[in-house]
């Protein structure tokens, strides 16, 4: 164990940034990208019973962000602050965090899961379900409620690998129940006649398989940190330092779930086509977010790693590169869906040609913006990294939260059906407006970082001499 911690400590304080930001999110990147396939192939499969099924894929979609709320509160602070106490060599406190956070996300899920099989008609309803397909999001609901605490703790165990070092293997446990999941979609759809039911059932089980697998480091002790009952413990200052980080992702995760729902009673309010094709549409965009996503989340424990070992030209240089990477990528990824859109889109659907149609328009307004998001997101986990919560969380709910939401109001009041289409482009670039004075608030804080450890070190040095 012992060596197997020197030896991230020293990849994470050591090795060339150019080499190990992309070894962290390789594998960051290809979980997101699986977790993207079982999705679209979950819609692809659901959309063979019709447009009304594919609508209420959509409308679960906030059901989903709402289960991940609990997790997202306790997992990304917790990543956060485990990088740091990693760095600072503070295994056992690290201990500590991550299982009170795992055991609290056990009971919240429990709670979750209740609370949603009591009121699941009304719960769809809200979430922006229309009449025609109201038995569907009904059934899709029932189902996936039952996988709530398997989807809660393996999210929490996967942040919590990454954050230690160990993308690979959370790549490993997040890959094989999305692949499990792609497996089981038909058995459950079709050969056993469960209809969409089916979809959250096959959803259900590859997330229980992926949470056993995710525990399997900890449980065997291939772990830098120890997952322990005994090792809980409730401290108020670590509660609130978890917390604080975690707000920024549990208000972006609350944001889309209020966005998206407020985008499914606005498209439903058009026709159930057009709430099908925002859902196609989003659907295809995961690809490139997820590699977004991905990349920026293997970046975050490299800043938090060298934040807290106070190696801040690593903490400069890991954010330029990361930037100028992902700027470069997001750019080329944008190109080649704009392109290849129509045929994206006609996979779900080439007899409904008004899906198609607003389905295209959606992923190619998205696409002309992609490198504003791109930008968004690394900054963001800068700032999450760190352990700095305000400027996180001002990033983090921006695009899909207070820059969005105001549009859903007002651009299909003013332009119709085009107006919700151009919501999501139109909010990246009121996004733009606040991503650029952070990037400089972030360079300011770290050379004001550098030159507090460099009195310290002066000051320490003076204090040594006889």
């Amino acid at each position: 164990m012992r060596k197997y911690s020197t030896e991230k400590s020293r990849q994470m304080l050591e090795d060339p940034l150019n080499r190990l930001i992309p070894r962290m999110a390789l594998p960051t990147i290809a979980a997101q990208l699986v977790t993207w396939i079982y999705n679209l192939t979950d819609t692809f499969f659901v959309s063979t019973l019709g447009t009304s099924a594919t609508a209420a894929v959509g409308v679960n979609y906030s059901l989903e962000q709402a289960i991940m709320l609990g997790a997202t509160l306790l997992s990304v602070g917790s990543g956060s602050l485990i990088s740091r106490l990693l760095g600072e060599k503070r295994n056992d406190k690290a201990s500590k965090i991550l299982s009170t956070a795992v055991f609290t996300g056990l009971l919240f899920s429990a709670v979750i899961m209740l609370i949603g099989l009591i009121w699941t008609d009304w719960m769809v309803m809200a979430l922006g379900a229309t009449e025609d397909c109201r038995v569907y999001a009904n059934d899709y609901a029932t189902c996936l409620l039952y996988g709530t605490p398997f989807m809660i703790t393996a999210f929490i165990l996967n942040q919590t690998l990454r954050s230690e070092c160990s993308p690979m293997l959370a790549m490993i446990g997040i890959s094989i129940g999305g692949l499990l999941n792609i497996a089981l979609d038909p058995v459950f759809i079709f050969l056993l006649e469960q209809g969409i039911a089916g979809a959250a059932i096959a959803t259900s089980i590859s997330k229980g398989v992926s949470c056993l697998i995710l525990l399997f480091p900890y449980l065997t002790g291939h772990s830098t940190v120890r997952l322990s009952v005994r090792a809980i413990h409730y401290d108020l200052r670590d509660c609130m330092e978890v917390v604080s980080i975690s707000a920024s992702s549990f208000f972006r995760t609350a944001m889309v779930m209020v966005s998206n729902t407020l985008m499914n009673h606005v498209a439903g309010g058009f026709s159930t086509a057009f709430l099908a094709a925002v859902t196609v549409g989003s659907r295809v965009m995961k690809f490139p977010f997820a590699i977004i996503l991905g990349f920026s989340q293997g970046y975050q424990p490299v800043v938090g790693y060298n934040w807290g070992a106070k190696r801040f030209e690593r903490v400069r240089e890991s954010l330029r590169f990361s930037e100028i990477t992902a700027l470069i990528g997001a750019a080329i990824l944008g190109a080649l869906l704009f392109a290849f859109a129509r045929p994206a889109v006609q996979i779900f659907s080439r007899s409904d040609a008004e899906l198609v149609r607003i389905g295209v328009l959606v992923v190619r307004l998205e696409c002309l913006t992609m490198p504003i998001h791109a930008f968004g997101a690394v900054l963001n986990m800068f700032y999450a990294g760190i352990g700095r919560p305000l400027e996180a969380m001002a990033l983090s709910t921006a695009r899909q939260g207070y820059c969005l939401i105001p549009l859903l109001f007002l651009l299909p009041a003013l332009f119709g059906e085009m107006g919700l289409v151009a919501c999501q482009a139109s909010a990246d670039l009121l996004t733009l407006a606040l991503s650029v004075p952070m990037i400089f608030r972030a360079l300011r804080l770290i050379r004001r970082a550098e030159a507090d450890a460099s009195e310290r070190a002066h000051v320490g040095a003076e204090a040594a001499l006889p």
